[in-house]
């Protein structure tokens, strides 16, 4: 279990709640409440998962109010057209500093998941980084990237940064050091909302290093933001037409 209140409400509209949800709780209820059901029963509603994070990430999780609200949500996320941003530390160098990683996944031992190099159904992210001078309250060799994925992909960040030669500090299934926590979170959300605009950023709240001045000063400057950020964007290819009958 986490050693931090499970969640904290961070929006409420009519027709969905963001949370944050915090490290080490389960999206799924497995020894006991998961955080959705935490949620249900700390506010006496019924609500609707649209998308998960992993047990060790924390951050932003939207929850619909309605399954009518949970069937546009999936239907926006379908079409990628809610932008997230996750944010992760590292101590190990990239292969590159910035770029796209795309491939299939599948499963491998031990509940993890590697990237293969075919492109059947892929994953796909792309990733900034940047690196700490003069940062005492960081290891050597830490750095930060802000990930946006173009897909929803079990452990999928987690395993474009192992691909990288970047395992996520904490993150001991992908052979990454141990840290306090596993050092991925759910940074920010952007999307229309029945002609309305939401953008969300939550920096950070758990872990040590997170903390560091920093991290925390590159979040105040140029990752404040990350829709604002100059990053490509990715249309998936379109399947070719089938043989005619």
């Amino acid at each position: 279990m986490s050693n931090y209140e499970s969640f904290r409400l961070v929006a409420e509209h009519a027709d969905f709640l963001v949370i944050a949800k915090a490290p080490g709780v389960s999206f799924h209820s497995e020894d006991g409440a998961g955080v959705v059901v935490q949620v249900e029963q700390a506010l006496g509603m019924k609500l609707y998962p649209v998308h998960r994070l992993d047990k060790v990430t924390s951050g932003l999780l939207i929850l619909a109010r309605s399954s009518e609200a949970a069937a546009e949500f999936t239907e926006l996320f379908s079409h990628h057209h809610i932008q997230k941003y996750y944010l992760a530390l590292s101590l190990d160098k990239p292969k590159q500093k910035q770029g796209w990683v795309k491939g299939d996944m599948v499963p491998a031992r031990r509940g993890a998941h590697k990237l293969l190099s075919s492109m059947e159904n892929p994953a796909v992210s792309y990733f900034i980084s940047a690196g700490f001078q003069d940062a005492p309250e960081l290891p050597a060799g830490c750095r930060a990237f802000l990930i946006k994925p173009f897909t929803g992909k079990t452990h999928q960040i987690r395993v474009a940064l192992k691909s990288m030669g970047s395992a996520i500090a904490g993150d001991e299934l992908y052979q990454a050091n141990p840290a306090d926590r596993v050092y991925l979170h759910a940074y920010a959300l952007e999307f229309m909302w029945h002609g309305q605009q939401h953008q969300f950023v939550l920096p950070p709240e758990h872990g040590s290093w997170f903390q560091a001045a920093a991290v925390q000063a590159l979040l105040n400057s140029p990752w404040a933001c990350p829709w604002l950020l100059d990053l490509p964007t990715y249309q998936a290819p379109k399947a070719l037409p089938g043989p005619k009958q």
